[in-house]
């Protein structure tokens, strides 16, 4: 069977991610290519797409969000992503369950006594009337049930797992700021999600668009993606049309036959990420990307910068100016691609007002 290392891992992570080369796709496309992008801060996707489309144009996807082809939504990990509207519909059923024990892990003394189905029921008669609502409006509505509980559980449980709701523009638009508002995901796209499929054609779509854009990958990566348990009746359904590799600490990986998979010295240009990217954050051995010793700074929310495809240093934006703070030394060359694609950078986040950037000191 034949081992790929840390750096084959990197370079085919980089492929599927659109990172290694941008990509000549629709912004609809990209975020289907990609199973959503993660996007708990509203402005980060416009970043993460920028790295990996050509000529990307921010006010695309604000256009999207308006004629409601992506939204944004809880769905993997119970964090907020950024969707395309069919897949948030063919996929919600299925991570109904997960979203529920991802609340309860938080709040299960809190929720204790409390109806799951009666508190579900009770919030959809108030969304009922078509208003927006944030969390803490929905759980004052209903809170005069359940007296003895705190109103922030009953919030999260109700947007974040029992009833599907999506988050309405303006937040999520270009350079916009907005509250959270909330409204039923059918009544925004026009129609209920797709029911739970007995079959679980949904699992077995999962693993096979998960492996597209992240692959080869071990069943313990597919389950940090999504939160689900790892999928693996799904898995074990689409076996025969998967290849088998094995990483360097002998763990099984997957991947479909026929994709990417660069030659390991393919040269990988510097890339500017944004927070909680999922090319990090979608593996449980993020090792192909991020030193262990940088793990932390995978899940503290920090902008990363990739250099030669590694997480080499992080940045953030000081009166429209990009700095960048290695986390080791960078050579002359690497520094000079830095400086270069992160004035790129300051120049699409300033709407071409500026393109300064600093490297400090490592």
């Amino acid at each position: 069977m034949t081992v790929l290392d840390a750096r084959s891992l990197n370079r085919a992570t980089l492929a599927r991610q659109l990172l290694l080369d941008r990509a000549e796709l629709p912004v609809h496309d990209a975020v289907a290519h990609l199973g959503g992008l993660q996007a708990q801060e509203p402005q980060e996707p416009f970043t993460g797409l920028w790295s990996r489309l050509r000529a990307f144009d921010p006010a695309a996807l604000s256009d999207l969000l308006t004629e409601r082809r992506v939204v944004r939504t809880h769905l993997m990990r119970r964090t907020v992503h950024l969707l395309t509207a069919e897949d948030v519909l063919a996929w919600r059923a299925r991570f109904d369950a997960m979203l529920r024990q991802r609340v309860l892990g938080t709040y299960r003394r809190e929720l204790e006594g409390v109806d799951l189905d009666e508190l579900a029921a009770a919030g959809r008669a108030v969304l009922a009337d078509g208003e927006p609502r944030s969390m803490g409006e929905l759980a004052r509505a209903v809170a005069d049930k359940w007296p003895s509980c705190e109103r922030r559980p009953l919030g999260e449980m109700l947007i974040a797992a029992l009833i599907p709701v999506v988050q309405l523009p303006p937040r999520g638009l270009w350079r916009t700021k907005g509250g959270v508002r909330n409204v039923p995901l059918a009544s925004w796209l026009g129609r209920e999600a797709d029911p739970l499929d007995p079959d679980d054609g949904v699992g077995r779509a999962l693993v096979r668009r998960y492996l597209a854009a992240f692959g080869p990958a071990a069943t313990a990566d597919l389950r940090a993606w999504s939160g689900l348990a790892g999928l693996p009746a799904a898995v074990q359904a689409v076996r025969e049309e998967l290849v088998v590799f094995r990483d360097e600490r002998g763990r099984e990986l997957l991947d479909l036959p026929d994709a990417p998979r660069p030659d390991a010295d393919t040269p990988a240009p510097v890339r500017f990420l944004p927070a909680f990217d999922n090319a990090i954050l979608g593996y449980d051995d993020r090792t192909r990307v991020i030193d262990d010793a940088h793990r932390g700074v995978s899940v503290a929310g920090d902008r990363v910068v990739l250099v030669d495809g590694r997480v080499s240093a992080t940045w953030t934006v000081e009166a429209e100016t990009v700095v960048v703070r290695p986390l080791r030394r960078l050579t002359k060359p690497e520094r000079s691609a830095v400086t270069e694609e992160g004035g790129e950078l300051a120049s699409f986040l300033t709407d071409g007002e500026s393109d300064r950037l600093r490297v400090e000191a490592p």
